[in-house]
């Protein structure tokens, strides 16, 4: 059933004919400019507001083109604890904290072990596993790596959320920053079988270097996409798990949902 919320259309009318007018660059030469140690901003506006945004950034970015394609899918599963202590450690605004994931990118076929961890200057740092399948986090490999890179046992983590959605990858002409497009975002808790389709919100991601001047910036400023510091795994979990602790999160999910009433006029 999670599967098949991937399938769902979206308004891609809307967005190829945009991002065909851009300069491509290749998943070879993304490589390059990985930033696995980076500063991250993320920003949530309605799918309408999205081509605007991406004809604005025309003149500044290339995007990054997968086997032909633009719009690239991914699948991520969450690890957590049973008391979700990495969703804790967002929630109550701990900075140093942790997130540990399983990533498929489906256009490639790869998956990747990662481990996220953000520091007390709020610099993100991932390390990351190439796996041959979603089910090898639990083998010795993996293990190894979680036991290198991860405060917590590998024996302690279970899966406590899956998001599958589309990104459009963006990346400045210097090349010393990327911006992704993440949307038709779907999140599925497995221990409750609940689903939450969000194909109406687009999260917006600046990755950089460090902080710093950004064109990007002063086009997210000028169309009035403002920052909201919250991350899809935490999204997910509050819109899926009944009962989550979430109070501190409220002021943000009213933001969020403000945007979807924008689009819709009712949630």
């Amino acid at each position: 059933m999670f599967y098949i919320l991937l399938k769902k259309m979206i308004k891609r009318e809307l967005i190829e004919p945009i991002l065909s007018e851009y300069p491509v660059i290749s998943l070879a030469e993304m490589e390059g400019i990985r930033l696995m140690n980076r500063v991250d901003t993320k920003y949530t506006t309605s799918l309408p507001e999205l081509p605007g945004l991406l004809k604005s950034l025309q003149t500044d970015y290339l995007v990054q083109e997968i086997n032909g394609s633009l719009l690239n899918a991914y699948h991520t599963l969450y690890l957590d604890t049973y008391d979700r202590d990495m969703y804790m450690e967002h929630h109550n605004c701990r900075r140093l904290r942790e997130k540990i994931r399983v990533r498929t990118y489906q256009d490639t076929q790869t998956v990747f072990l990662e481990v996220k961890a953000k520091n007390n200057k709020g610099r993100t740092k991932k390390r990351r596993l190439e796996l041959p399948e979603i089910k090898d986090y639990k083998q010795k490999k993996a293990e190894d790596f979680l036991v290198r890179y991860a405060k917590y046992a590998p024996e302690t983590l279970l899966p406590r959320l899956e998001s599958r959605f589309y990104r459009i990858t963006l990346v400045n002409r210097k090349k010393t920053e990327r911006l992704t497009i993440d949307l038709n975002l779907s999140f599925f808790n497995p221990q409750d079988d609940a689903e939450k389709q969000l194909d109406d919100l687009v999260i917006v991601e600046l990755k950089q270097e460090g902080h710093q001047p950004s064109f990007a910036k002063n086009i997210l400023s000028d169309l009035k996409i403002r920052p909201i510091a919250i991350s899809k795994y935490c999204l997910g979990t509050v819109m899926t798990v009944p009962d989550i602790k979430s109070n501190l999160f409220k002021e943000k999910i009213i933001q969020i949902n403000k945007i979807r009433i924008k689009q819709h006029g009712t949630i």
